[in-house]
């Protein structure tokens, strides 16, 4: 359907994903396999939905993908809302991700009714 590079939604879900990555780096390496391997999973989950998507045929299966995204950045800020309330992620860090999670679920939703809109 269109390019999703060109998306500024993907462009920031993105730099979300190197971001987790980064904060994920000071996490107890007890947690590798669960708490960060999670985290890193679900908001590597919002760009990689908003992909593929983006190469569906259909305005349904579109929006249906860009739903599994909103529903994995759901995902990241509770994980993250963990990570912080562990003492494993800084209040600040935390807080910046949160805000821009709360961005891009806006950007999201908005996106997904443009889409389910031009199907009708």
């Amino acid at each position: 359907m269109q390019d999703y590079r060109r998306l500024q939604v993907w462009q920031r879900s993105h730099q979300l994903v190197l971001d987790v990555y980064r904060v994920t780096g000071a996490i107890p390496t007890a947690e590798r396999y669960g708490l960060t391997s999670q985290l890193r999973r679900a908001a590597l989950s919002v760009p990689t939905n908003i992909a593929e998507g983006a190469r569906r045929t259909s305005a349904k299966e579109y929006s249906h993908f860009l739903n599994i995204a909103e529903g994995s950045l759901s995902e990241t800020e509770y994980l993250v809302l963990v990570c912080r309330d562990l003492g494993y992620v800084q209040p600040e860090i935390a807080a910046g991700v949160l805000s821009e999670a709360t961005e891009l679920l806006k950007m999201l939703g908005a996106l997904r009714r443009r889409v389910q809109q031009s199907s009708t």
